[in-house]
């Protein structure tokens, strides 16, 4: 899926050129398609060769400027603008895409990434919308608000950027609060849409659809956990999933994501204490599934930082398929009580330690 689309001005989004002096409008194909995308949950940026305060007024004067984010408009190749917007999202440059009309800027764009989708804006703009690469199966409530999330987030980053404390301080004056609850079949399509999007902290890479995980909610051995972030900057909408698979001396970690925007507020670090703390409570051992993939080294990094070991001691045998899991590594933990980031972040959770009726 497209994860972002970088925008040309002159001759794509609007008719005529800005720095030739046209009286320059809006195409009333690109507006709708610009607001259909930001409905799904597609973010959007501009590369422009334009002077920055003439075309970003010009955004503004047709209503179009909030839709966009770290927009680069300036003299500069359009390829290092694409990188620039790309680095500044963390998202690979695989997830976005650009649209322009000279033949010449995508030709560029395309030598320089490969990797980035390039669409002629006068014959591919009328069909963009149904290409399956702009098409989520489905548009969840966080989807509808990522533009404004992702604002948010770089609010925050200035905020941090003019404070004059360590990290750790900032962190305490954000109010961070965290919900982790059992997700129920209203928060199965944020959860897929969570795997789905999630690579530089997902620990398996996989893929889980709406089918597995009803079944998974419906089998008693199962937790499917689901995490909220907010703070005093706005929400960060559905940030986490684990999925649990419990035993009596055991809980294996099947599956934890968690969005890369949240890294540097502790958000993945807050969930793995709590889950072993959990687990200490419980007086249970913890596995945790692990696929190496071109993405994911941070979230090794946070399960080894956590203490988890690929020494597995003799609890892997009561949990089928743990000694010799396809293609995975199974870490292992003896958990202590943990401390929670310091208070920097509060949280609401179920109590896992506690069985629940029916459970093995």
């Amino acid at each position: 899926m497209v994860k972002c689309v970088v925008w040309d001005l002159d001759g794509t989004l609007w008719r005529g050129t800005l720095a030739e002096g046209d009286e320059v409008r809006p195409f009333e194909r690109a507006r709708e398609l610009v607001e259909e995308l930001d409905r799904r949950g597609i973010l959007q940026s501009i590369a422009s060769k334009n002077d920055y305060d003439q075309a970003w007024a010009a955004l503004e004067r047709f209503g179009l400027a909030e839709y966009f984010v770290l927009p680069q408009i300036g003299w500069g190749p359009k390829s290092a603008s694409v990188r620039a917007i790309a680095d500044g999202l963390t998202f690979d440059v695989g997830t976005m895409a650009f649209v322009d009309d000279r033949p010449t800027e995508r030709a560029e764009v395309a030598y320089h990434l490969p990797r980035v989708r390039c669409y002629d804006a006068v014959e591919d703009l009328p069909r963009l919308a149904e290409l399956p690469e702009f098409s989520p199966v489905q548009v969840t409530a966080d989807s509808a608000r990522r533009r404004s999330m992702y604002q948010a987030g770089f609010r925050r980053t200035s905020a941090q950027e003019r404070f004059a404390g360590s990290d750790e301080d900032f962190l305490r004056t954000l109010d961070l609060r965290m919900e982790i609850q059992r997700a129920g079949e209203s928060d199965l399509a944020r959860v897929e849409e969570l795997t789905l999007r999630t690579s530089q902290m997902n620990a398996t890479g996989v893929h889980y659809s709406l089918g597995t995980l009803r079944e998974l909610i419906a089998d008693p051995r199962h937790e499917v956990l689901m995490a909220t972030l907010e703070d005093r900057f706005g929400p960060h909408g559905a940030i986490g999933i684990l999925l649990l698979e419990r035993h009596r001396q055991v809980w294996r970690l099947k599956l934890l994501a968690t969005s890369c925007r949240v890294v540097s507020l502790g958000a993945g670090a807050t969930i793995i204490n709590w889950l072993i703390d959990q687990a200490a409570r419980a007086g249970v051992h913890l596995l945790a599934d692990f696929r190496s993939t071109p993405r994911n080294r941070m979230m090794e990094v946070a399960y080894r930082f956590s203490g988890f070991t690929a020494e597995v001691c003799d609890c892997a045998d009561t949990v089928p398929g743990a000694r010799s899991p396809e293609g995975l590594v199974c870490l292992h933990l003896v958990p202590e009580r943990q401390r929670l980031l310091d208070g920097a972040v509060s949280v609401s959770a179920p109590d896992l330690a506690q069985p629940l009726a029916g459970r093995a």
